[in-house]
């Protein structure tokens, strides 16, 4: 069956992981916030800012800030 790749020398690369089942692992306020979202984040990206802004301040609520101020940034 012919493919779509045509004639490369690139070595082929799989994702590592399953978008879906990791945006199912997050909390629901951000899947909530991705839903909504502008951008299209992958899950991973996300859960990142989500948890660095949650470690730094504690609340959950300035965490889904940090993920608005970065959208609006990028």
């Amino acid at each position: 069956m012919p493919t779509n790749l045509g004639a490369t020398s690139l070595r082929l690369r799989g994702r590592g992981a399953d978008s879906m089942r990791e945006f199912d692992r997050l909390p629901a306020e951000v899947r909530a916030w991705l839903a909504r979202a502008t951008l299209p984040w992958r899950p991973r990206s996300a859960r990142r800012v989500f948890e660095r802004a949650l470690a730094k301040t504690g609340d959950r609520a300035r965490a889904l800030e940090a993920l608005e101020r970065r959208q609006r940034r990028l």
